[in-house]
């Protein structure tokens, strides 16, 4: 009987999990990945205490995960006349098992390659090389077509192939012909790094503004010798006419002299934004988009995970956590099933419908709703926020979302390990 094998298309952070976590169950797989040689892309992502506590138990330590960010501290919601809407401690802070950390995007995934080569070989990962479309084998397992850097094409045969190749996935889209075009809701980002001084506790989350023009910003390094820490940060407009603006260059450079225009005058005595986004040596843009919801992630032998199933908007912090996450639940399904189609069409039935629906609270705004709250009710601006939002309101609101998300307190400390210690497929 032939050694079961995985396929699995895309080699960003969801890739990599599964990758690493396949190796951890005892399956064999193989990595294709588009580019020819992989790079820090990236500025800043959370990983919530959920996904923290699976690449803890992937055997990614404190120690590693300090060495591309820090633990994140407090996660706060600001008004735009500088007072607190909302603020509560996280990871650790608030009582979990686990902390949050803030990351610099492209050194994380970086770590993620590096240990999956210390531990499966070079072999595991095929460079230049895309996954274009699959075929289903008569034996239930799966052909997948490649497409190589230079022109050349290819096909290689496995057990079952995992489409992780992002919001653009080539799989999904021969699994889903008829899915409707990718979904803009009138968002721009501007993203950037700054090397500046911390704010608050030192490792705050900050949002600030309104649903229409806000700020995300939080340290994704410790303070260096100087007291500088490398700073993210995120500029956000909202258009109330989305055709209006070209959304065609979906991650380009820009000049900040194109979009600080809308946030001058947001300074005070603790922050000051402008200076924040003049000090960064160079700026992206992108709209904020995701994709509609699909009935199922899964084709025979074909599964979905990470962005290719479930793009999602950035207002919840947890897109990358998200797709740890279906690494790691898909390893449960295999340990149960086997290398098999039941294998997958069990991870299909657990996440697909309640992620899904977290796609669909996202594009709401998430947790950053309660901006949008504030904003509706006031117009961005008060004194004591008690008067515009009770509090027990603001509770009941993120500890909704924190339920939906899949980090709630109590559930996750309580929650027995997703894949047991040791654990090996067949």
């Amino acid at each position: 009987m032939r050694e079961p094998h995985v396929l699995i298309a895309g080699g960003g952070i969801g890739g990599m999990a599964l990758a690493l976590t396949l190796h951890q169950i005892g399956v064999r797989c193989t990595v294709f990945e588009t580019v020819g040689s992989l790079r820090p892309l990236g500025v800043g992502i959370n990983l919530q205490p959920n996904a923290v506590r699976e690449l803890y138990d992937l055997g990614i330590s404190a120690a590693d995960l300090d060495s591309v960010g820090l633990p994140v501290r407090e996660w706060a919601l600001v008004g735009l006349n500088g007072n607190d809407i909302h603020a509560e401690p996280r990871g650790t802070w608030a009582g979990y098992d686990w902390p949050q950390y803030a990351v610099h995007r492209g050194q994380f995934h970086m770590l993620l390659y590096a240990k999956l080569r210390a531990r499966a070989g070079a072999e595991a990962v095929r460079l230049g090389s895309r996954v274009t479309g699959y075929t289903p084998t008569p034996d239930g397992g799966v052909t997948a077509q490649l497409s190589h850097i230079g022109g050349t094409t290819s096909e290689v045969s496995g057990t079952l192939l995992i489409g992780a190749d992002g919001i653009h996935s080539r799989v999904r889209a021969q699994m889903h012909p008829d899915q409707p075009p990718i979904h803009w809701g009138g968002a721009v980002m501007w993203r950037g790094t700054t090397r500046a001084r911390v704010i608050r506790t030192g490792a705050s989350f900050v949002g600030l503004g309104t649903h229409a023009q806000r700020m995300v910003i939080y340290p994704i390094s410790a303070p260096d010798a100087d007291g500088l820490s490398l700073i993210n940060w995120i500029a956000e407009v909202t258009y109330d006419e989305p055709d209006a603006h070209d959304a065609t260059g979906w991650f380009r450079q820009v000049k900040i002299a194109d979009f600080i225009h809308h946030f001058e005058g947001w300074q005070w005595d603790w922050l000051d934004v402008p200076a924040l986004i003049r000090g960064a040596d160079v700026a992206y843009e992108n709209p904020m988009i995701d994709r509609d919801p699909i009935p199922t992630w899964v084709d025979g032998a074909v599964a979905l995970m990470g962005d290719a199933a479930h793009a999602m908007y950035p207002t919840g912090s947890n897109g990358a956590s998200q797709a740890i996450i279906d690494a790691r639940v898909m390893a449960v399904d295999l340990l149960k099933h086997g290398v098999t189609q039941e294998a997958l069409a069990a991870y299909d039935k657990e996440l697909c419908g309640p992620v899904s629906e977290l796609i669909l609270r996202n594009r709401g705004a998430g947790p950053f709703g309660l901006l949008n709250m504030v904003n509706d009710r006031c117009g961005g601006e008060f004194d004591d926020i008690d008067d515009v939002i009770p509090p027990e309101e603001r509770a009941a609101f993120i500890a909704g979302y924190k339920s939906a998300a899949g980090f709630a307190i109590e559930k996750l400390n309580a929650a027995p390990r997703t894949v047991p210690e040791g654990a090996k497929v067949g």
